[in-house]
């Protein structure tokens, strides 16, 4: 059966686990005058350093300093979080989600179940860590304020950016959006990724979307740098278009918090930075975020748990379009969460679990990330909150000590119980996290230290903590440090002794070379400016791991054949792959060639067969850094692979010698680097092939904001580039301005201090109140 339904389709919200308590007013915090209050610096590219006396007039300062860069964005996604995307730009159009894009009607119905479910409302309700903080609830309304005030002094009819100058959907925000937009965050590689699924406008057969944008994340302690000094690499991968792009800033109320660092657009609060004597980074996790539980039907609308008959509940939710007309849509849930209508028949339904669904936790987390002194005291904020949503957590101090851990939201699902409680799945790639639900014996278990039931607390959680490093790049947790592997924790954390890939490869490869000196950068350890260097080496491991191999394929012979039989003389590519030194800068001639080759092996032989796999020697789990490699050079796939990437360059024109800078562009401005499946550690995203122009479609993911981090005595030494630049105006000076420092492989020098600041010879100071 297909999950195309009538227009009743099938949703649900929000396992909410909270006690209720007595309704607090959610009133905006103002200043301690009555009025908000913040001075907004900005230095070299625009980068703003906010700061105010108190938390409201912070926020205040942020909003108002984000709006003028970027107010278009976050207008466009309020709509989005309203549910209000088809009135504006009809049903049927692309959302403006950056992660995964789903038709404007569909996006409408599930937010708009959001919305109406009150779960932010009920979050609101409940004391800390559960609710919001004092001031976490200032910030966010201060951030609110500040926009507004930004948005009444220019005008609809006057912003800057034509992308939204006059539109009739801009206008003011509400807290209500920017707590919606936390949620939906931290959502993100659950519910809000399986929208389709949830609202019924997928095709059963269709995979479910895979992780959340990826990352590197390194954590130098002591051992590992040249001065004995904590360091920190910060390298997101997330989107360069829409609401899940970074935001630098510098957030200080004096006496009580200095964090710099980079922030999701709509977040009031650091998410990836450093203060003066810490510094953290994220990166995906493999972990769980939801499980399904099948369930046993009486009736349509009806279950059995424990023999017993359970109503599912029913939510009407109306969607206005553009004419006027409203769209109305009956949604159905269960117990344990949403009713899919993936594997909907007359006997069983399935129902979504979502471990972050009534999650505004985060947040808070982050914010006392950012005043943490230090690892002792960022571990017990990550303990009192327990809100990382999906995200693991790297981290080291001004003690020189490396912090890694996996606290992040998890069902508590043991693998006794997942055996135990197994059914089959709806979806194919969701077979491991099917449970029964027509028992309560396989609802998710409890820890006494989880802040809130059916989660792993933080004794159960994998975490590490060295004198050398730690290192992550969206691999699962056990080779966090291959000299200290993490294992025995339940499958829902992630697989251990499997494939690390080649991008995780190749970062702990990256880090032992530069430990014992071999990487052509200079005596052994690491500096801030090796850590620069290092990172941005453009490494194509998968190239390295192969090219010996290569050549002998080469070597036997100019002449290939295609699958259809067509000979190709492959001699100048060969030349060409041969001279290359694996490594994809602007002017790499070969590096795209290879990518046309290596993406071209990994495929099925014949519809319906395995994967190809072109390793020689495959993976060993007891040899995890060194296998799988070589190139399995004489199998006729091997060979028709390149004789067809080859034939591609023939047929178009394009010159074998193509280079990164001539394929790849944001902006107009050339980007290095290579993908995912070559193995880049800083790995660029292109949706969609190689055209016969010798152009791949704009890159739209990749290294974002990356920080590099020392801790020194006398403060932080940091360096910084936001890959996309500050602004989505393309009238602004900051549009492009870091991109093109960034396609030079060149770094902003951060000003922290308040003499750096003021040193500055480009600084602009403004004083906003409101």
């Amino acid at each position: 059966m297909t999950l195309k339904l009538r227009a009743a389709a099938l949703i649900a919200l929000a396992l909410v686990a909270a006690v209720v308590v007595a309704v607090r007013p959610d009133a905006p915090a103002l200043a301690a005058d009555g009025r908000y209050s913040a001075e907004i610096r900005r230095t070299e590219y625009g980068l703003p350093h906010v700061s105010a006396k108190d938390y409201g007039g912070l926020g205040f300062g942020y909003g108002y300093a984000f709006a003028q860069d970027n107010l278009c964005v976050l207008a466009s996604w309020v709509v989005t979080l309203r549910g209000e995307r088809s009135r504006y730009f009809g049903p049927k159009a692309q959302s403006d989600d950056p992660a995964r894009p789903v038709a404007n009607l569909v996006s409408d119905v599930y937010y708009k179940s959001v919305a109406d479910s009150g779960v932010v409302r009920r979050l609101l309700s409940q004391p800390p860590p559960v609710g919001p903080s004092d001031e976490l609830r200032r910030l966010v309304d201060g951030y609110v304020a500040g926009y507004n005030r930004y948005l009444e002094q220019t005008g609809a009819t006057n912003l800057p950016d034509p992308t939204c100058r006059g539109k009739s959907w801009v206008g003011p925000i509400t807290a209500t959006d920017i707590w919606n937009n936390i949620l939906d965050l931290d959502r993100m590689a659950s519910s809000s990724q399986l929208k389709e699924y949830i609202v019924g406008e997928a095709e059963a057969e269709g995979a479910p979307p895979g992780p959340a944008p990826g990352s590197n994340g390194w954590a130098l302690g002591r051992r590992a740098t040249r001065d004995g000094h904590g360091m920190l690499l910060a390298d997101p991968h997330f989107p360069w278009n829409g609401i899940r792009r970074f935001y630098q800033v510098q957030l200080t109320i004096p006496g009580v918090l200095d964090v710099s660092g980079g922030s999701l657009y709509g977040m009031p609060v650091v998410q990836i930075g450093h203060n003066a004597t810490m510094a953290w980074t994220h990166t995906v996790s493999h972990a769980q975020r939801f499980t399904l539980y099948r369930l046993d039907l009486v009736d349509p609308t009806s279950y059995r748990v424990d023999g017993r008959t359970e109503p599912m509940g029913r939510q009407q939710v109306q969607v206005a379009l553009q004419d006027g007309t409203v769209v109305d849509h009956t949604l159905l849930t269960s117990r344990y969460g949403p009713v899919l209508a993936a594997g909907h028949t007359d006997k069983v339904a399935y129902a979504l679990a979502d471990a972050n669904a009534a999650n505004l936790r985060a947040a808070d987390e982050w914010l006392a990330m950012a005043k943490s002194r230090n690892l002792a005291e960022l571990t017990a904020a990550q303990a009192a909150h327990q809100g990382m949503p999906f995200v693991h957590t790297l981290a080291t101090d001004a003690g020189g000590s490396a912090y890694f851990a996996d606290a992040s939201v998890v069902p508590h699902v043991t693998d006794a119980q997942a055996e135990r409680c197994a059914k089959p799945s709806p979806l194919p790639g969701l077979e491991e996290y099917v449970l029964d639900g027509s028992t309560s014996a396989c609802l998710w278990g409890k820890d006494r230290d989880a802040v809130v039931p059916g989660i792993f607390g933080p004794a159960s959680q994998p975490r590490l903590t060295r004198a050398d490093y730690v290192a992550n790049s969206n691999n699962t947790s056990w080779m966090t440090n291959p000299s200290a592997p993490l294992t025995g924790y339940p499958l829902v954390w992630g697989k251990a002794r499997t494939d690390l890939e080649p991008r995780p490869r190749v970062s702990l490869d990256m880090i032992a070379q530069r430990l014992s000196g071999t990487d052509g950068l200079g005596a052994p350890g690491f500096t801030l400016e090796t850590l620069q260097a290092t990172s941005q080496g453009k490494r194509n491991y998968t190239f390295e791991l192969m090219r010996p191999d290569l050549l002998k394929l080469c070597r036997t012979g100019s002449e290939l054949t295609t699958s259809d039989g067509e000979r190709v003389d492959v001699g100048e590519a060969c030349r060409t792959l041969a001279a290359w030194d694996g490594r994809a800068t602007l002017d790499a001639k070969g590096a795209i060639l290879w990518r046309e080759f290596f993406t071209r092996l990994e495929r099925p032989t014949k519809p319906g067969d395995p994967v190809f796999s072109p390793w020689r020697v495959p993976f060993d789990p007891a040899q995890p850094l060194t296998t799988p490699r070589g190139l399995k050079h004489d199998d006729p796939v091997v060979r028709q692979a390149l004789a067809e990437a080859v034939l591609s360059f023939q047929t178009n024109h394009i010159p074998l010698t193509l280079t990164p800078g001539q394929a790849q562009r944001y902006s107009s401005i050339p980007i290095p680097g290579c993908t995912e499946g070559e193995g880049c550690f800083d790995r660029v995203r292109m949706r969609g092939r190689l055209g016969a122009d010798g152009r791949y479609p704009e890159v739209d993911t990749g290294s974002s904001f990356m920080m590099a981090v020392e801790l020194t005595p006398d403060g932080p030494r940091t360096r910084t580039i936001l890959t996309y630049s500050l602004s989505t105006d393309p009238g602004s000076p900051h549009h492009t301005d870091q991109t093109a420092l960034f396609s030079r492989g060149q770094w902003v020098t951060e000003r922290f201090t308040e003499a750096e600041i003021a040193a500055d010879p480009k600084l602009t100071t403004t004083t906003v109140r409101g």
